[in-house]
């Protein structure tokens, strides 16, 4: 499966929500420094799609705030 998502870093918790376009908005209290977030990110998405961390994959968008994941 591969979804769009718009990851805001640097916030005060985790939560994600639904926009109208179909993309998942995701805050992260990880900063954007380092490849923290990415990786906050996959953490995040393994946990909520109850799937192993080596199965999700950022295929576009690693150094932006857009990017299309894969969960295999």
């Amino acid at each position: 499966m591969k979804i769009q998502v718009r990851v805001q870093p640097g916030a005060s918790l985790n939560k994600d929500a639904e926009m109208p376009d179909g993309t998942i908005k995701i805050w992260l209290t990880s900063r954007a420094h380092d490849n923290e977030a990415n990786e906050a990110l996959i953490k995040y998405l393994s946990e909520k799609f109850d799937a192993a961390k080596s199965r999700i994959k950022i295929l576009k968008g690693a150094a932006s705030r857009n990017k299309t994941v894969e969960i295999l």
